[in-house]
């Protein structure tokens, strides 16, 4: 099974809304690895990998967030995998 990871970006009213323990939520439903963490200029970035199927889902949940949340955009891009990731973290 193939194996991607992607860093994204997700810009909108994304702190303080729960968008970090959502995003882990999903992510670990679907069976990806990797993290999520709030930044200072009020985005919030991580790493996400599996397979290429979950990341496209992980997308989609990124796009929406949660209730609270308002999502006014998200990038992403492929970057290369890491090995002996386990879990999926909020930091």
């Amino acid at each position: 099974m193939s194996s991607k990871r992607i860093s994204y970006k997700v810009d909108g009213e994304v702190q303080g809304v729960n968008f970090r323990s959502f995003t882990q939520k999903q992510a670990k439903s679907i069976g990806l690895t990797g993290f999520v963490t709030n930044v200072s200029d009020g985005t919030v970035q991580g790493e996400a990998q599996g397979s290429d199927d979950a990341i496209k889902q992980f997308v989609q949940h990124l796009n929406k967030g949660p209730s609270a949340a308002s999502v006014s955009g998200v990038e992403h891009s492929e970057i290369s995998t890491k090995s002996g990731e386990s879990g999926f973290n909020v930091q």
